[in-house]
Formats: C-alpha cells, sequence, structure tokens
C-alpha cells in the first residue's frame, strides 16, 4: 500500500477571531450560511484574513481541491492501492475512502462538501459506505497509525532528483511508502514534519504547484509498478 499525505494544508472553516469581518459575513449571506461555517477562502476573504497569523499559508482550498482530484482520479487510486489523506494547518486529518470516491470537479460543490464534511464529522454515501472523515489529529499521530516503512517528503528544499527516482524508492521498499506534498500556497515544511521525512527530494528547479508534483509523481509510480 502507498500513502499521499497533503500535509499543512490550507484548509479550514473561518476562524472565530475573523468571522465578525465584514468581507466574510457579507460573503456568508450570500450562499446562506453561517460565517463560522463556511470555508476560508483568500478570494473572497482576503481584507478579513490581513491580520491573522499565517494568513500567507491560508485561505486556499484549492491547492487541495486540484490535489485530490489527480490523486482519486488514477488507476492506482481505484485499483485500491493509494491511501489518500489530508493534513490540515489546524491538526485536522480528512481520510479518503482507498477506493470509489468520486470527488467534485466543481470548485463550489467541493467547497461545500468540505464544509458538510467538517460540521457533520463524515461523509457516507447513499448505501451507509464511508467516503470521507475528518478527525483532530496531528501529523506525528498520523504517521503512528499509518506506519510506513520510509516517508518521503517532495520539497522545492530537498536533493535534485527525477519523479522517477521517487518512484522506485517507492517500488522497492517493502512494508509501504508515504509520499508527503505541501497543501500550502507559500513557505516550506515545518520543521517538525520535515524531522519525519527520511529522504527529502525536489523534483524540479522550478517552484511546481501541489497538484503538479502529486500527478508527475505519481504518474511515475504506476509506470514503476507497471499499472499505467
Amino acid at each position: 500500500m502507498i500513502t499521499l499525505i497533503i500535509a499543512e494544508a490550507s484548509l479550514e472553516l473561518v476562524p472565530e477571531e475573523i468571522a465578525w469581518h465584514s468581507a466574510v459575513r457579507k460573503y456568508a449571506r450570500r450562499v446562506g450560511k453561517e460565517p463560522k461555517g463556511i470555508i476560508l477562502d483568500r478570494s473572497y476573504h482576503h481584507a478579513a484574513m490581513l491580520n491573522l497569523k499565517d494568513a500567507y499559508r491560508r485561505g486556499r482550498p484549492d491547492i487541495v481541491h486540484f490535489s485530490l482530484l489527480e490523486a482519486t482520479s488514477i488507476p492506482l487510486y481505484h485499483k485500491g492501492m493509494l491511501s489518500v489523506y489530508v493534513h490540515t494547518l489546524a491538526d485536522k486529518v480528512i481520510s479518503i475512502s482507498k477506493k470509489g470516491v468520486r470527488l467534485p470537479k466543481n470548485y463550489n460543490r467541493f467547497v461545500g462538501l468540505m464544509e458538510d464534511l467538517f460540521s457533520k464529522g463524515r461523509i457516507t454515501s447513499d448505501d451507509g459506505h464511508l467516503l470521507l472523515e475528518v478527525e483532530d489529529m496531528g501529523f506525528d499521530m498520523l504517521l503512528d497509525r499509518i506506519e510506513p516503512s520510509v516517508v518521503i517528503g517532495l520539497s522545492r528544499l530537498g536533493e535534485m532528483r527525477r519523479a522517477e527516482y521517487v518512484a522506485s524508492v517507492v517500488k522497492d521498499v517493502e512494508g509501504g511508502a508515504c509520499i508527503v506534498v505541501g497543501g500550502f500556497p507559500k513557505g516550506t515544511f515545518s520543521t517538525s514534519i520535515r524531522n519525519r521525512f527520511e529522504h527529502t527530494i525536489s523534483i524540479s528547479k522550478y517552484g511546481l504547484e501541489a497538484h503538479v508534483v502529486v500527478a508527475r509523481v505519481l504518474y511515475e509510480v504506476e509506470k514503476a509498478l507497471g499499472i499505467c
């Protein structure tokens, strides 16, 4: 089993300290929801976020959306060989069912799904099959649950290697490999997360967006395993 973690992701509900702001309240009225029940999005809430702690790393649910679409639309996932998790900056973990989840391609519908998930704690299918679940959990606790044999962090600060090299490590390891991609728009992984990487690798001299990294690496993993 291969695991993908989108770590320190910019996905959260509007925090209480800015729920009063006019930009947030105006948007909440427009969509017919309570201010604290909507997903924080810099496109709509930029003015409210100006004094928010670590604002430059927050309010980008689109990064998670694009990355999850890439990860759950490929043979590796459909064959049940890929586990996918989202770890957020607020230390919440979203677990994606190992196969069968079809996430909305429309961004607004995806945001609505995430709002429902944060409100209810889980999303199930019509026949009761668990599709998505969110729990309070830090990155270390998630790794302790997964127990991978090797953790590979993909970062622009890592050793320069091709995506094929990452795939070769994944293929050769016994017991399961975990690939970690940042789900934030700027900066790098926090020190506590970097310290859990056995390998820190950069697959390009350019600063690639998260969904591009996910697509390139998982495609090479599929090629290495002969399932593409």
